[in-house]
């Protein structure tokens, strides 16, 4: 939703956009992408983004950095705190 807010904005002929996720729990050594060489299991995601529209390659490096500051991904690279509660109605 945000590359296709951005390049409307932009007037870039942007049609669609696919994104896939795939999460997989990792030794930490063993993730060329983390900086953690300890023997602790992390978290890796990985986003596959496909575009689809008449763009030139400058125009698509630009909606990757676009797409790594969206909210979500925000979100998600910052490490979140999770507040739970519960509540017990009867």
């Amino acid at each position: 939703m945000t590359l296709l807010l951005y390049a409307r904005r932009k007037g870039w002929p942007l049609e669609e956009v696919k994104v896939e996720l795939s999460h997989e729990r990792v030794h930490a050594r063993d993730c060329v992408e983390s900086e953690e060489k300890d023997d602790v299991m992390i978290d890796v995601i990985r986003r596959y983004m496909v575009v689809r529209g008449d763009l030139d390659q400058e125009q698509v490096e630009r909606l990757l950095q676009i797409a790594q500051r969206c909210p979500v991904h925000r979100t998600l690279s910052g490490g979140p705190t999770i507040v739970d509660e519960i509540n017990l109605v009867t």
